[in-house]
């Protein structure tokens, strides 16, 4: 580090050694000021000092060509005032430098916590690991804005993603950040007030009766037993897919016929029974795998439960000329079929395991033509006393 009196005239002239990458010129009248000179980045002006640690620390003023040598010393003096009243410099720098990147805290922090808690912590890795990451991952937590999230959000919509998945991404960010809040890691959630996009969750598929009958032959008949059975199932008990996929023959009571959902693989996270009708029966009749399989629905050929049926379900669906007919439609018709039977709301509710009443709502529309025929009744009363009082 060579030592001499800085000038303003022969600034200009100082270089770096071909040997270095960079070198400091340290001003003789002034200790800790100097200039730095880089081979490639050009010249700038820093002051040195120890900290409260005494850890020795570099303070850059500015570049030769921003500022002037008069005033660069002058901010170093200023500098050197303030670190000896107890100022740090690079206090601040350090404090922001020391917050966790967002990668850093959902890897380190945020995974191995909701892991054991969340059934589908592996669906929050995949939204991390396909888009928030890039956009967000590098940046540290007390960096990320409201404005970020938002643009965030927008840019999720203009991709093509459905209402449903993009919010699906800015809840997990708001969830995580929470947690670093409550960790002591964050002060504020900057995703706490960033809108939702309006998602109609509500969309269902009912069949009438033509098409429930196209379906019906198609399940009987296509020679995809096992995925015929396991719709079929679903048709019959109005479960969900991952219920069904899960479900283990110590989970039936065929004598009383009771198939119990495991509180792990509950929506609700609670146990519940679903009452098995002659049709489901019959289904698991069937399977003949009673004794020979630990699962109710097994691949023959791999010895395992199926884990993925969507793609020989869309060939079924199309052969029933039912291309827009999801899976999770099927517990919708199943609802439609207690419903219009005269069933009540109470009683779908208690079948399906819904936490409020506020859940099977969604079902009310369905019982019109229960209520038209009750309203009917009305009206054969009011006719006949009409036509007694004549």
């Amino acid at each position: 580090m060579p030592v001499l009196k800085l000038l303003e005239k022969n600034i200009k002239n100082l270089n770096c050694p071909e040997d270095k990458s960079r070198v400091e010129y340290c001003c003789e009248d002034l200790p800790g000021f100097y200039v730095e000179v880089r081979r490639t980045e050009g010249k700038s002006y820093y002051y040195r000092y120890k900290d409260a640690s005494r850890k020795t620390c570099h303070q850059k003023i500015g570049r030769t060509t921003d500022i002037t040598l008069v005033e660069a010393r002058k901010r170093a003096k200023t500098l050197k005032a303030e670190i000896a009243l107890g100022a740090d410099p690079r206090g601040e720098e350090k404090a922001r430098l020391a917050v966790l990147t967002f990668s850093e805290f959902f890897e380190q922090h945020y995974l191995p916590y909701v892991k054991p808690r969340k059934r589908s912590w592996k669906r929050d890795y995949e939204l991390y690991r396909l888009r928030i990451k890039a956009v967000f991952g590098h940046k540290r937590l007390n960096e990320i804005t409201r404005q970020q999230v938002q643009s965030f959000h927008t840019a999720l919509k203009e991709e093509g993603l459905a209402a449903a998945t993009c919010n699906h991404h800015i809840k997990l960010m708001k969830h995580a950040l929470n947690l670093a809040i409550d960790w002591g890691m964050l002060d504020k959630n900057p995703v706490a007030r960033v809108p939702m996009f309006y998602e109609d969750n509500k969309l269902e598929h009912y069949m009438d009766d033509v098409e429930l009958n196209r379906l019906l032959t198609v399940l009987h008949t296509d020679e995809n037993r096992p995925i015929c059975q396991i719709a079929l199932f679903l048709l019959s008990t109005g479960c969900r897919l991952n219920e069904v996929l899960s479900a283990k023959w110590s989970d039936v009571d065929m004598s009383k016929g009771i198939f119990t959902i495991r509180a792990t693989n509950a929506k609700s996270k609670k146990l519940r029974g679903v009452p098995l009708n002659e049709s489901a029966i019959e289904i698991l009749n069937q399977l003949d795998a009673q004794g020979k399989f630990e699962y109710l629905f097994v691949n023959r050929l791999t010895g395992m439960p199926y884990r993925n049926i969507h793609k020989v379900w869309h060939r079924l669906r199309e052969k029933a000329g039912l291309k827009h007919l999801r899976l999770h439609d099927l517990r919708h018709q199943y609802a439609s079929f207690l419903v219009n039977s005269g069933r009540t709301l109470y009683e779908v509710q208690q079948i399906f395991g819904h936490s409020t009443s506020v859940v099977t709502q969604r079902y009310s529309h369905l019982s019109t033509k229960v209520l038209n025929e009750a309203a009917q009744s009305a009206s054969v009363k009011i006719k006949e006393a009409t036509t007694n009082s004549m």
